[in-house]
């Protein structure tokens, strides 16, 4: 009965067989969207977490790797990297950026990607990688196989996007810092690392332990 149901766009789509150098990404939002969709963690739904309040929209597609994990293995790795007392990830999975030649119209879809680089953002001192990527069989930027070989463009656009989509102009500082853009090998170290932060997450426990822990865990007011 379980196959009848839409998998968990998280914990019930596989991150593919020949991970890290091809993933699944799940994507959340596109370049058109003029709201931040995000999954909802306990139903796997897409919710709206909020709008995009300025002019800044993404700039590829944007989602995250399933089967991944943000958390102390992530953080140990920017720590080292970084030379920063780095202690933790965000805890959510891992981001993912994923570039394309094609206008895709909506997300709350799935898509394979080969990781040719990452940025390592630190948000309010925590690790929380953005892996790049491009679209498998993509016509135009298929011959780009680490992120040396992106135009600056490209990059730049993508730090702009992370460095202030958060903030509002005035009334606050910047939370977020890109310290590093980083190539293709280490992008795998970190896709690993994450594989890793989420067995140790979650694998321990049972489908319906996991079930249980999340009906008890009191939500949000």
């Amino acid at each position: 009965m379980i196959n009848k149901y839409k998998a968990h766009p998280w914990h019930g789509i596989n991150i593919g067989p020949d991970a890290p150098s091809m993933v699944t990404a799940f994507i959340e939002i596109v370049p058109t969207d003029t709201v931040k969709y995000e999954i909802d963690k306990e139903s796997g739904h897409l919710k709206i977490d909020r709008p995009q309040k300025f002019s800044n929209v993404v700039p590829t597609l944007y989602g995250f790797i399933p089967q991944t994990y943000c958390d102390i293995k992530i953080a140990e790795y920017a720590a080292l990297k970084t030379g920063r007392d780095i202690k933790k990830g965000d805890g959510d999975p891992l981001d993912i950026c994923v570039l394309s030649e094609r206008a895709i119209i909506h997300g709350d879809i799935m898509v394979q990607a080969y990781p040719i680089g990452g940025l390592r953002l630190i948000d309010k001192g925590e690790a929380d990688d953005k892996i790049i990527a491009i679209m498998k069989d993509d016509e135009v930027y298929s011959g780009c196989k680490d992120i040396s070989q992106c135009t600056v463009a490209v990059i730049n656009r993508l730090k702009h996007y992370f460095l202030t989509y958060k903030n509002i102009p005035g009334l606050e500082k910047p939370t977020c810092e890109i310290t590093h853009v980083y190539g293709r090998e280490e992008a795998y170290e970190v896709i690993n690392r994450s594989i890793e932060d989420y067995k140790n997450k979650f694998s321990p426990l049972q489908p319906s332990q996991r079930e249980g822990e999340t009906r008890d865990k009191p939500h949000d007011k």
